[in-house]
């Protein structure tokens, strides 16, 4: 069984092998880099679900071998003013089908926010204001602001475990 995975980004691509092994422990996991046809940074929601649907659908584009192709998107959203870290994956069958799930999300401080406003991106901020480099491959914006308790990886494991039970619900109606 082969997986494909939309990035080279480890954090997420250890979320996507942690979770699909427990139920697929023979899979072959593929990362191909793959655009997500949105903004580099994407500023809402539905940007944000709509990068990670257009990375797992060009997966599966010219696949003949993989079940299925994995997209993960993190993003921003403000609501009431304040602005927040928002997380989408969607897993895309051979089939066609899609299926989407949304994770958790942070307050971001006024600083970030107002960067990110001004055209900048979320990793390289990041990168600067925890004084680390690849930050985004590691404990990511989540990590630092939910003083550890969640990384990145972790949060996209869970976005993981509802892609892959939705997966196998519909298996199952059929």
């Amino acid at each position: 069984m082969k997986i494909l995975i939309g990035t080279h980004n480890r954090a997420k691509t250890k979320a996507v092998q942690t979770i699909a092994s427990i139920y697929y422990p023979n899979a072959i996991f593929e990362n191909k880099e793959v655009p997500s046809l949105v903004s580099d940074q994407p500023m809402s929601q539905e940007e944000t679900r709509q990068g990670a649907i257009n990375r797992a659908k060009q997966l599966m584009v010219d696949s003949e071998e993989a079940v299925f192709g994995i997209g993960l998107e993190g993003g921003v959203q403000v609501i009431d003013g304040q602005m927040y870290i928002c997380n989408w994956g969607a897993l895309v069958t051979q089939k066609g089908d899609v299926f989407t799930a949304t994770g958790a999300g942070v307050p971001l401080p006024a600083e970030i926010a107002e960067q990110l406003i001004a055209g900048a991106e979320l990793g390289p901020i990041m990168d600067v204001y925890s004084n680390k480099n690849g930050i985004r491959h590691e404990e990511g914006a989540i990590g630092v602001f939910s003083s550890g308790f969640v990384n990145r990886s972790a949060m996209f494991e869970h976005i993981m475990l509802l892609l892959i039970g939705q997966f196998v619900f519909s298996n199952k109606l059929k």
